[in-house]
């Protein structure tokens, strides 16, 4: 097996990411992405970690009392192949963040419907802020996997109680309401140590300790068609 020290991170294109993300990450959807990562085993993608701007435009404009929302960014996608040795994703993580521009605010979500608790940000120095807020989502019946931000986006534009008005047109009685899962809440702050402190000065939520749990693991066994090549 691959020793760990010898594996590459670097930039890839955002089409590269695709296939990984619609078909082997668990969300099985593309999300916004600005910043785009692959983990390399010599010459064999094994590996994606993207950041784009943050969903929740809410956060953004409150998560620091109005501060830093120009350099605000989402860890919002994160897979490897199955079986790579113990602390790679850690190893990965670390790596992207030091290739991200400074300062930045960076946010991830650990999905408690997943059984997830974000061990791997905790063993990046994460910092932790408890699970986000109590929230519902437009669903469809028979097209569950559809996220609701999906569902606004084929509303097309418009303000949200229009797009949801066009919902309520285009699927009618199959539309519905449902809790959506809360998530565990991790920020990490990249620039100069004073301006890390700055930062931290500013942030509106209450550092809590790491969460604990047993983890699950959810099927990434789906081999991408083309496995794109380092040279």
């Amino acid at each position: 097996m691959t020793n760990i020290k010898n594996y590459k991170v670097q930039t890839i294109k955002k089409q590269e990411c695709k296939e990984w993300f619609l078909h082997k990450h668990y969300a099985k959807r593309l999300p916004s992405v600005s910043y785009a990562f692959g983990l390399y085993d010599k010459n064999s993608l094994v590996g994606i970690c993207s950041y784009g701007r943050p969903v929740a435009h809410t956060l953004i404009k409150y998560a620091f009392n109005g501060h830093y929302q120009e350099i605000f960014l989402e860890l919002n996608r994160l897979v490897v192949d199955d079986d790579l040795p113990k602390n790679t994703l850690s190893f990965f993580v670390s790596a992207t963040l030091k290739l991200l521009p400074n300062p930045s605010v960076v946010v991830s979500y650990a999905d408690t419907s997943l059984g997830h608790h974000g061990y791997i940000y905790q063993a990046c120095n994460f910092i932790y802020t408890g699970l986000s807020a109590k929230r519902t989502d437009y669903k469809v019946k028979g097209k569950e996997h559809l996220h609701s931000a999906s569902l606004m986006d084929h509303a097309g534009r418009g303000v949200e109680k229009g797009k949801i008005n066009k919902l309520k047109a285009l699927y009618g009685d199959d539309l519905y309401l449902k809790d959506r899962p809360r998530k565990h809440r991790y920020f990490y702050f990249l620039g100069t140590k004073k301006q890390k402190k700055e930062i931290l000065k500013h942030l509106a939520y209450k550092i809590e300790p790491y969460p604990k749990g047993d983890n699950k693991r959810y099927n990434s066994t789906y081999k991408p068609s083309i496995q794109t090549t380092l040279f």
